[in-house]
């Protein structure tokens, strides 16, 4: 007769899964490949374009925004991957990082202010809302994979696929529309 152990390897329906770090190390492996890709493509978007940049008031902080954009999902899933790292550990840096950076964007977001080029709906759903999500969802994943109850590190995906999505316009902005 076999035996299902949940220490061995949970099936992905498992409810403890939201709460076994050891059950994501592919989307942490995935999440961190995606992303430093596209701050890849960042940096290739700022060099091309970096008199443009420089010469447009807020560009500068929205190209540093965009690169933390990036980089949030990428140390996250870098943190996701340790192995054998105590859930207490991952909780308390999830909810560290999230109060950091998401802190961290939207200052850079109020010292850029509104460019002439956008809308108050267009800034609060691309640049405000991304890091406030972004950091949120990490923030919450981190309380409740130590609390092991309300989602764990389900709460990941929304936040990753925001700081992306958002990460992603402005790439374009900064590559293409600057130069419209």
């Amino acid at each position: 007769m076999i035996t299902y152990s949940p220490i061995a390897h949970p099936p992905i329906a498992h409810p403890a899964t939201a709460y076994w770090p050891a059950a994501w190390t592919g989307f942490g492996t995935t999440l961190a490949t995606a992303t430093a890709a596209l701050a890849g493509l960042l940096f290739v978007a700022v060099s091309i374009n970096i008199q443009r940049i420089l010469d447009n008031p807020g560009l500068p902080e929205r190209a540093g925004q965009t690169l933390i954009l990036f980089a949030t999902p990428l140390v996250t899933a870098l943190l996701l991957i340790v192995p054998g790292q105590p859930r207490a550990a991952l909780s308390a840096e999830l909810i560290v990082l999230g109060v950091v950076i998401g802190a961290y964007q939207l200052r850079l977001d109020l010292r850029a202010g509104q460019s002439e080029y956008e809308t108050r709906a267009s800034r609060l759903l691309v640049r405000i809302a991304p890091p406030v999500i972004n950091g949120g969802c990490m923030v919450v994943a981190g309380a409740t994979l130590l609390a092991q109850a309300g989602g764990g590190l389900y709460w990941l995906v929304p936040g990753a696929l925001a700081a992306i999505v958002a990460g992603l316009v402005n790439a374009w902005v900064l590559l293409v529309e600057i130069l419209r």
